[in-house]
């Protein structure tokens, strides 16, 4: 006769939500997570509006999310996500320089971020992590955190004039760098091509830039070797 109070091996599994852009990476990661004996894919979505459905409907114990999505910022989602689901702990899963945007992630709500670059067994060990409870950073991100709160007065990714920009600014900073326009980035982002300017015009002061076409280049210089090692 059954235990009806132990769990089966179906219900051990903690369930993952998947919220990237690129279907064949989602997949992927699909097959990697769902050949572990205690995880499985309850869920994927490609934006911020899936990501939000797709957590309503599949339940998960965790959500793994890219900063970048074909609606928007995973940064928005993850604060969005602790305002209608503040128990649900969310990981980063990101090509995103850590050095500019763990500390955002933190301050959003995540609970830990890891680049794509990382191996799978630490994908799993970050995932498992976060589910116990705990916080997932790189070893070098880590001892940056640690050793500011210890009393450092720099935070880790000081030195980086970025830093100073907002996460909406950085945001639209990118999409400068990726080649749209303020009518493409309003669209994508759900403001007013008068919002966009302002935000471009703070980037510019921000930066000391003396225009448009300093920004521009400047963002398209940033944009190109973001993911570079």
């Amino acid at each position: 006769m059954k235990n009806p109070g132990k769990p089966t091996k179906e219900t051990e599994k903690r369930r993952v939500l998947i919220v990237d852009d690129h279907a064949v990476l989602r997949e992927g990661l699909a097959l990697v997570i769902n050949a572990q004996p205690d995880l499985l894919v309850c869920g994927e979505a490609a934006n911020v509006a899936g990501g939000l459905q797709a957590v309503t409907d599949g339940r998960p114990d965790i959500a793994l999310i890219d900063l970048s999505l074909t609606d928007g910022s995973g940064l928005e989602l993850i604060k969005e996500l602790q305002v209608q689901h503040p128990s649900l702990p969310t990981l980063v899963l990101s090509l995103h320089d850590e050095a500019l945007y763990a500390e955002r992630v933190l301050r959003a709500g995540a609970r830990g971020y890891i680049m794509k670059r990382a191996s799978t067994t630490n994908l799993l060990a970050a995932i498992r992590k976060v589910l116990g409870g705990e916080i997932y950073l790189s070893e070098t991100m880590a001892s940056a955190v640690v050793r500011q709160a210890l009393g450092g007065r720099e935070s880790p990714t000081s030195g980086d004039p970025l830093e100073q920009l907002s996460d909406r600014e950085l945001e639209v900073f990118q999409l400068i760098g990726e080649g749209h326009g303020t009518r493409e980035i309003a669209q994508q982002l759900g403001l007013s091509m008068k919002t966009v300017s302002c935000y471009r015009q703070n980037i510019q002061t921000k930066l000391q830039l003396k225009g448009a076409p300093e920004l521009v280049q400047r963002a398209v210089h940033w944009a190109t070797n973001l993911h570079v090692d």
